[in-house]
């Protein structure tokens, strides 16, 4: 029997699959100059995530991972997705789960190489001059100890940024510094990385992978949730909502992506509900307008429609009609 102290087990949301059991990762104080900083960074196991596949998902791969000799399977997982399906709470949760550090670097169009990798400083040398120092970069502290690194929108980072990387997440796996050192990708690491589809939609700064970067990861698609799953999430956060507002939200948001993932330009709008709308502004709202005569139609009004772009709102006013049309009059929230 796997001990629930140093092991975690995930299991299949579709039931199909077996359930897979990992050990949790054990950092000690050996050799971590900055073990009390990294320790710190191991997230914490998020009370309200509902999983609806994708920890299972990165389980799977871990597993096969740990199997194999060491160092032969280099492979780095990256989620695809729009905004708001969750991306970063999986792989943070994923983190959490295995009791691994985590950090997310955020790949913008402002990053650079010698911030990723680090860069020679100068400072005071307490005599009146200065000396040069090596300062390492966000990825090079990570992969100095045990570390789940998140690459967060990957394809806004600039190319020359990208390129830096390429022997890190080959089979060298490691990275070369100007100072001579070779730091190399730990067997306790794990590379993962996030982006918006590059399509006309409005995610401002992204651009198309290079192909060599892109074939070094292996890219799963993240999509919105369904309604049950979306209901799922709602009633594991506020498990005192009553049915009636958590299936209508969760109509609401699953008939609005429907419309924004359409080919038709006819229903088609260019802004979709977010999980944070779903389950941070609309409770929210709700709590709000408690004693309002309509609670759901003021919260849409209050913290959804002020998100949306002009042109989509007759969408939204038409979704809401067809899924709602009148909100229930009963206090959102039972005992």
């Amino acid at each position: 029997m796997p001990d629930p102290a140093t092991s975690v087990t995930f299991t299949d949301p579709t039931g199909r699959g077996e359930p897979i059991t990992l050990e949790t990762v054990v950092v000690t104080e050996e050799g971590l100059p900055d073990y009390p900083q990294r320790i710190g960074k191991i997230p914490q196991p998020d009370p309200h995530y509902v999983d609806v596949g994708m920890l299972y998902r990165f389980a799977q791969v871990e597993r096969i991972r740990r199997e194999q000799p060491a160092g032969t399977l280099p492979l780095h997982l990256a989620l695809r997705g729009h905004m708001g399906t969750g991306k970063d709470h999986d792989i943070e949760q994923f983190a959490a789960q295995l009791r691994l550090p985590y950090y997310r670097i955020p790949m913008t169009g402002e990053v650079r190489d010698i911030t990723l990798i680090g860069s020679v400083k100068l400072y005071g040398d307490g005599l009146g001059g200065t000396e040069s120092r090596w300062e390492d970069g966000d990825i090079t502290r990570a992969l100095r100890g045990p570390a789940l690194v998140n690459l967060s929108e990957l394809n806004a980072a600039g190319a020359e940024t990208l390129f830096a990387l390429h022997g890190l997440l080959d089979r060298y796996a490691a990275l070369d510094l100007p100072t001579g050192e070779t730091v190399p990708l730990r067997e306790d690491v794990r590379l993962y990385g996030t982006m918006n589809p590059t399509d006309l939609r409005d995610y401002a700064g992204t651009q198309t992978l290079n192909k060599a970067f892109a074939d070094r990861w292996v890219i799963w698609e993240k999509n919105f949730p369904d309604i049950t799953e979306i209901e799922a999430m709602l009633v594991r956060r506020y498990p005192a909502m009553r049915d009636n507002y958590v299936h209508h939200i969760s109509r609401l948001a699953t008939e609005i992506n429907r419309s924004f993932l359409s080919n038709d330009p006819n229903t088609r709008v260019e802004t979709p509900i977010s999980l944070r709308t779903v389950l941070d502004r609309l409770p929210v709202g709700l709590m709000m307008h408690n004693t309002r005569r309509d609670p759901l139609r003021r919260a849409w009004e209050t913290m959804v429609l002020p998100h949306i772009e002009v042109y989509d709102l007759d969408h939204y006013e038409t979704v809401w009609t067809a899924c709602v049309r009148k909100g229930p009059t009963d206090p959102p929230f039972g005992s």
